[in-house]
């Protein structure tokens, strides 16, 4: 058991970790990422009952729900007085996303710790702030244990209020195994004052500064599935009709960057970014800000190549408007039979504000009328998008907290183009924030690592994570 004097305090509000917690957030991660909860299939019930084993150690009660086979999540809670409101939700997830090895120079399942990184398939998305979380949940356990008290049933001394600990099921498939099923049948057991979540407040240099992106809101989603209609032919006479011919034609048209729109975070961004933006880039990126609808979608897309590296361009293109990408197209027999039908899937990411019918309106437009007409459109699945609110307590503590941990850092709000389990929590009135704090250098951020090969996290930032989660902690439930 770490006791409270072994946390070396380097300012107010800080900490540097000792070897020994660092070692064992090291060894919890490492155990994690040599579990394959790969999804599909998940079976995170693998991961759920080792970090059973490891709550049990601390003396707290774990709850594992499986309900479906194999997908499993886990639960546990500890208390506080009851006199700060109500719980502080730390959500994460156990299923990553498939490796191949043969694009990695370490096993993406082996947890290996080399060249100062931990390598594996999870070490960013999102293993790291699961075992962050469970050190938290850890370390107020120890302090009621060093009280003489029970973590599983007496407050926490110093807590105002419960801290919850959810690793769920499912979310790289949409979380309807995980997430999604709690909220329909428990909501109860995820109710909270608000949650932290993953992917925010990774860093992310630009210009010589650390910026720390705290995601306050997230894209929703709308998959569409395009049946273009065309007719059969033999292939030695060339037709208009040809359905792999048009299919060609809206994919080309859907690619087109939809119009420009700044939500309240990402304007706010952009406004604390400026003073940082080179002068050319930072008159087109203010003008933008003045004025959204007077400046030319090319010239902000301009400015953003000149900007920063092609990665960040291509995020901050996709978070200021709806996005339209194609994922398959299909079509045809046999090289000379013409062919009359084709399927195009679409994977649409909508901001706040937009919802489907606005979306397929967007389609109908970029695509026109002539060939709308030419096909049928199956809208196969939708997800909502979701805005925390930046006047949340907890969300003026997440920027403090960084700024004290790094005080050449920048926070600003983010929207992020991709959907998490948020999404879900919405539905029950919990504001959800992406604070996963990793202090990165360049390359190592989550935009370069996230789903990709030689996925890794340094110990550094795992050093400089869990200090900062856990000050987070602290602040909003003292």
């Amino acid at each position: 058991m770490q006791n409270a004097s072994e946390v070396v305090v380097q300012a107010p509000g800080t900490e540097i970790l000792t070897e020994r917690e660092t070692g064992e957030l090291v060894e919890l991660l490492q155990g994690l990422l040599r579990i394959k909860s790969v999804n599909p299939p998940g079976d995170e019930i693998l991961a759920a009952r080792f970090l059973e084993g490891v709550l049990a150690a601390e003396g707290m009660v774990a709850n594992v729900i499986e309900p479906f086979p194999g997908r499993a999540s886990i639960l546990a809670r500890v208390h506080g007085d009851g006199s700060g409101g109500d719980p502080l939700l730390l959500l994460s997830h156990l299923d990553v996303v498939p490796a191949e090895p043969a694009g990695w120079s370490h096993d993406p399942f082996g947890g290996d710790l080399a060249d100062g990184y931990v390598w594996g398939r999870g070490a960013m998305d999102m293993k790291s702030m699961v075992s962050m979380e469970v050190q938290v949940m850890r370390r107020l356990a120890r302090r009621a244990r060093e009280a003489g008290l029970d973590p599983a049933v007496d407050p926490i001394p110093g807590l105002r209020r419960d801290v919850v600990f959810c690793s769920s099921a499912d979310e790289e498939a949409g979380g309807w195994h995980g997430a999604d099923w709690i909220v329909r049948e428990h909501p109860e057991w995820l109710r909270a004052a608000a949650a932290i979540n993953e992917a925010g407040a990774i860093a992310t240099t630009y210009g010589g500064v650390r910026f720390y992106p705290i995601q306050v809101a997230e894209k929703g989603f709308v998959v569409y599935k395009l049946h273009v209609n065309g007719h059969w032919g033999h292939g030695s006479v060339p037709t208009p009709d040809n359905a792999a011919v048009l299919a060609a034609q809206i994919v080309t048209r859907v690619a087109e960057p939809g119009p420009v729109r700044l939500t309240e975070a990402m304007a706010t961004a952009l406004t604390r970014a400026l003073p940082h933006m080179a002068a050319r880039a930072a008159q087109t990126i203010g003008a933008l800000i003045a004025d959204p609808a007077g400046v030319q979608a090319v010239d902000i897309d301009r400015a953003l190549r000149n900007l920063c590296d092609p990665v960040l361009a291509r995020t901050i293109s996709a978070v200021i408007r709806d996005t339209a990408s194609v994922g398959i197209v299909s079509s045809g027999v046999k090289y000379n039979v013409i062919p009359g039908t084709a399927e195009i899937v679409i994977d649409c990411r909508i901001l706040p504000g937009t919802d489907e019918p606005a979306m397929r309106a967007e389609l109908r437009r970029r695509i026109g009328e002539e060939l709308w007409a030419r096909m049928d459109v199956e809208c196969e699945q939708t997800g909502t998008s979701i805005q925390a609110p930046l006047d949340n307590p907890l969300y003026a503590i997440l920027e403090q907290v960084l700024r004290d941990h790094d005080p050449e850092g920048v926070p600003v709000p983010f929207l992020a183009p991709f959907s998490t389990d948020a999404k879900h929590l919405a539905r029950i009135g919990v504001p959800t924030y992406g604070f996963s704090p990793l202090r990165v250098g360049p390359g190592d951020g989550l935009l370069e690592l996230m789903h990709a090969d030689n996925e890794r996290v340094s110990v550094e930032a795992l050093r400089f994570g869990l200090p900062a989660l856990w000050d987070a902690v602290i602040r909003f439930c003292n």
